[in-house]
């Protein structure tokens, strides 16, 4: 029943979404318009492998900006249609179909790595070779199941508050910036890194990265990937107990509602 409901969630989710012209904007314009301004900032700037920087880049800021303005903005759009609180109370479990809703917008954005690539191929005829396709492919799956549980985290957050629109703005760009979608997190000031290494996606990123440029040393891999899936498995920890939290506060105060 429960992956029913999941699977069911997911297929509604990823044709919705991508019937929105914010969500078209972001999936296909963001990433063909990143991969051009990466490009143009790396080209000249002595960078070897720089083309792992701008495909890559241009494609995690598209994917981060769909889930902002799907998987956040989705709260909001359920409170003003007046559909959340129904969500909330029907029989199938409102975190099951907030999961699917989550899940469905993150595979449908993993379209723009494609998109990226496709534009850096078609634009620039830069050829971008993978040297570790098994340690990619790996990467990319812990990639999405973080991405997925940092949304989930973030959904509950904004499950109670009336200022979605303006945390998913909030969001957006200092998650890029301090994860190192488009530049080493290294040349951030000291002061803020530990804010980078307490973000999950800093490591799918570098995990990415490592598998296009090719392991190495597959010890560093492996402990970059023990680290992310710790983080995630903490992030879900805290959406599971904020989801609790929620749980109690709405059904004493009803505060899922507009007014």
């Amino acid at each position: 029943m429960s992956l029913a409901i999941l699977v069911s969630t997911m297929r509604v989710q990823m044709k919705q979404s991508f019937a929105r012209p914010m969500f078209r904007f972001c999936l296909i314009a963001n990433p063909i318009l990143n991969t051009i301004l990466l490009y143009e900032m790396y080209h000249n700037s002595g960078e070897e492998n720089f083309m792992a920087y701008v495909v890559l880049g241009a494609g995690l800021m598209g994917l981060w900006s769909c889930i902002c303005f799907s998987s956040a903005g989705d709260i909001n759009r359920e409170r003003y249609s007046g559909t959340l609180a129904l969500i909330f109370a029907a029989p199938a479990s409102f975190p099951m179909i907030i999961l699917g809703k989550i899940i469905g917008n993150t595979l449908l954005s993993l379209l723009t790595l494609g998109i990226s690539l496709a534009t850096a191929v078609v634009l620039f005829r830069i050829p971008l070779t993978l040297e570790s396709p098994l340690y990619f492919l790996l990467a990319l799956v812990v990639a999405v199941v973080s991405f997925v549980v940092i949304s989930s985290v973030v959904a509950c957050v904004l499950t109670l508050s009336r200022k979605t629109e303006l945390y998913m703005n909030l969001i957006e760009i200092p998650l890029i910036l301090l994860c190192g979608f488009v530049f080493p997190v290294t040349v951030l000031p000291k002061a803020i890194r530990f804010v980078s290494y307490a973000l999950s996606p800093t490591y799918a990123v570098e995990l990415l990265r490592m598998s296009v440029w090719g392991v190495e040393s597959p010890a560093l891999y492996w402990q970059e990937f023990g680290i992310i899936t710790a983080l995630t498995a903490f992030y879900a920890v805290v959406s599971a107990l904020l989801y609790r939290r929620i749980d109690r506060r709405v059904r004493v105060a009803a505060t899922l509602e507009v007014a």
